[in-house]
């Protein structure tokens, strides 16, 4: 089975057993990492009115919908159409949303685009293929954001290295997670400029709620902590197409 017909098998299973729940998003903490997480993309991209973005990977739409508050026109992809379909029941302006079942190097029709954007999607991708398209749809001077898994974090290197485990917590088969210099490196050499890869994120989904201020205080200063910083749950991630 090819990638792309397995990330469709992988999003038809995620939509029968929750989806969002298996990605973490559906708790207190996580929802609290979702805003979090949607501001750094948006502010990452210069989200707001007359800006057109290309999402890749919507899913259900959760990142979707707090990237339209910004008054931003999202073109969002993605090649589930399970997934899909509980995007569109969120009900969306259409005037602002426009959902898209297709994979995202077919989207060059709609472009090119001021903003190319997306939560944990990256790393299901062939980069090789992927990073070239991504800065074929930008427009010149236009950016790129993304956040992503963390290969440095232990959870993540396990969970993204060990098949059975994959399996068992909703990851797909091909997916993976980066380390940032690596990254950058990759980025550099398909032709993006100011390139800047940030860890961040300490507040697991599974943080009781009485717990969540306090965590999320303690994980602002591991974010500022030199080389503990590195080994974060996430990565933000932005670049853009030289002007």
């Amino acid at each position: 089975m090819g990638r792309p017909q397995s990330e469709i098998e992988h999003g038809k299973k995620l939509s029968q057993y929750g989806a969002e729940l298996i990605w973490g998003w559906g708790t207190p903490a996580g929802r609290v990492r979702a805003q979090r997480r949607a501001g750094l993309i948006a502010r990452g991209a210069g989200l707001g009115e007359g800006i057109r973005a290309l999402e890749i990977g919507c899913g259900t739409g959760l990142f979707t919908e707090l990237f339209a508050q910004t008054g931003a026109h999202i073109t969002a992809v993605d090649i589930s159409p399970d997934l899909l379909k509980e995007a569109r029941q969120r009900g969306l302006p259409s005037a602002r949303v426009e959902f898209v079942e297709k994979p995202f190097e077919e989207c060059d029709v709609d472009g090119p685009f001021d903003a190319v954007i997306g939560s944990s999607i990256l790393h299901h991708l062939d980069l090789d293929a992927s990073l070239p398209r991504i800065l074929s749809l930008l427009k010149p001077g236009g950016r790129m954001s993304f956040a992503e898994p963390n290969m440095l974090n232990p959870q993540i290197a396990v969970q993204k290295n060990i098949p059975w485990l994959k399996e068992r917590l909703g990851d797909s088969p091909d997916e993976t997670a980066f380390a940032r210099f690596t990254l950058g490196r990759q980025l550099k050499a398909c032709g993006f400029d100011c390139i800047s890869i940030i860890p961040f994120d300490w507040l697991h989904p599974l943080t009781p709620e009485r717990f969540i201020k306090a965590v999320s205080a303690m994980g602002r200063f591991l974010e500022a902590t030199p080389l503990v910083r590195e080994f974060a749950g996430s990565l933000s991630i932005r670049c853009m197409k030289p002007a």
